[in-house]
């Protein structure tokens, strides 16, 4: 598969420069960049050498990169020219070591670091073998094919941009546009004048795209489908794209995770809107007994990098931490994290079933439910608000409609408007992060 990715020739130009860095088999090379064929490319000479790529998120502090290659034992760093000034940075305060990295295995290709929404980052290692069963497992799910075009603008440092669509469009023969960064204006650009089949947008990214200015004249008639996932997608966004003939279909899966692991098909997103779909080619799935979905499969990680976390049980289930119920058909509704679930005198709320209701709400950008410690109930949930622009936030009226639809103790103990959710590069709310910001903040 990897040899059909970019051409000889670019594979080659990647291959004898890192000869001329010095890179060798069982080297990590870190990558800092913005989306680029020369990426792709040194991915495919990093198998060639039986080296490994660590992609960097270049959205955090030159410190913490450090710390990541660090952490990582990478012994080259290589940074392009859009990223010269925080590479220089990184380069400054980062160990590189070069030659064979510790914890290294033939075959080993792509040291990927979670976001560490829950905690610190993990480095999720991922075998070449592995990603070929990833690329298998989307392009069946997607139907790429020789004719699929697909416009790529979610970042390449994430399994999400790299590895549902990206890959899998080049190993199945078609066609890609690469987009340095997200630009709502440029997104309208490429698909009025290049005519994507197939775009993959997280919901930050669509939101963007639904509020733009050109959204309502924009001519979306070449997306066959969209695919979107990295988190439950608000149903109103899904609503939206289907109202302009654009279906959404979804993956839902981790960096642990490949990430294609459930998999809802574009036939059938019109049918399920919201679901996250069934099992990918080649997954098992199973529910845990508190409802957490387990996934075994080819093309999840080999392990997490030198630690001492085994990243999966006795028998080979990766623990998702998300949870989820499923239906007679075998749909799969994933309906919050383990991590964030809110016990509230022994009662189980899940801030997600709080959010979708709040997310429709008129003047409502986005929001989120978190955690509150109480000495009464042990914690109760507190929401947080972004306003839409200028407008108003009906908060008495909002505060009815939740007592509405939702069970008493499930009801937001505060409702706090903020400027701006804490979030990580792919959009996930940093829960933690909102957590202690609103815990001194004045109630809305």
């Amino acid at each position: 598969m990897f040899d059909h990715l970019v051409t000889e020739d670019a594979a080659d130009a990647a291959l004898q420069g890192l000869k001329r860095e010095g890179v060798v088999g069982g080297a990590i090379v870190a990558w800092l960049g913005l989306n680029s064929l020369e990426m792709i490319a040194t991915l495919v000479a990093c198998r060639r050498l039986g080296a490994v790529l660590l992609p960097l998120n270049w959205r955090l502090a030159a410190s913490e990169l450090a710390r990541l290659v660090g952490h990582a034992g990478a012994g080259h760093l290589l940074v392009d020219d859009a990223m010269a000034a925080l590479g220089a940075q990184v380069a400054a305060q980062a160990e590189l070591r070069p030659g064979p990295a510790a914890g290294i295995e033939a075959g080993d290709l792509l040291l990927v670091y979670t976001s560490g929404t829950g905690g610190q980052p993990k480095g999720a290692l991922h075998t070449a073998a592995g990603m070929e069963a990833n690329c298998a497992a989307a392009i069946e799910a997607q139907d790429f094919d020789a004719a699929t075009r697909v416009l790529t603008v979610l970042p390449l440092f994430h399994v999400g941009g790299l590895c549902i669509q990206t890959l899998p469009v080049l190993a199945a023969g078609g066609s890609l546009r690469l987009h340095p960064r997200f630009d709502p204006a440029a997104w309208f650009d490429e698909v009025a004048a290049w005519r994507p089949t197939t775009s993959l947008l997280v919901p930050a990214v669509m939101r963007a795209l639904v509020e733009h200015p050109r959204w309502a004249d924009a001519d979306l008639s070449s997306l066959a489908f969209v695919n979107s996932g990295s988190q439950i997608v608000p149903r109103a966004l899904i609503d939206a794209f289907h109202a302009r003939g654009v279906p959404v279909a979804q993956v839902y899966g981790a960096t642990e995770t490949g990430p294609v692991s459930i998999v809802l098909r574009p036939e059938e997103a019109l049918a399920h809107p919201g679901s996250a779909g069934r099992p990918a080619r080649g997954v098992e799935m199973q529910l845990g007994a508190d409802g957490e979905i387990w996934l075994r499969a080819p093309q999840l990680m080999r392990g997490y990098h030198r630690s001492a976390e085994p990243g999966f049980d006795a028998d080979g289930w990766f623990h998702s931490g998300d949870l989820a119920r499923v239906d007679a058909a075998g749909y799969v509704e994933v309906v919050g994290r383990s991590r964030e679930l809110i016990i509230s005198g022994g009662e189980n709320i899940h801030p997600a079933e709080i959010e979708l209701l709040v997310d429709a709400w008129p003047g409502v950008a986005e929001c989120a439910v978190v955690a509150e410690p109480d000495p009464k109930w042990g914690e109760v949930p507190v929401l947080a608000l972004v306003a839409r622009g200028d407008a108003a936030i009906d908060l008495v009226g909002l505060r009815a409609m939740l007592e509405s639809r939702l069970a008493r103790f499930k009801l937001p103990r505060r409702i706090v408007v903020v400027a701006a959710l804490p979030r990580t590069a792919l959009g996930k709310v940093q829960r933690a992060a909102l957590a202690a910001q609103l815990e001194a903040a004045p109630v809305g």
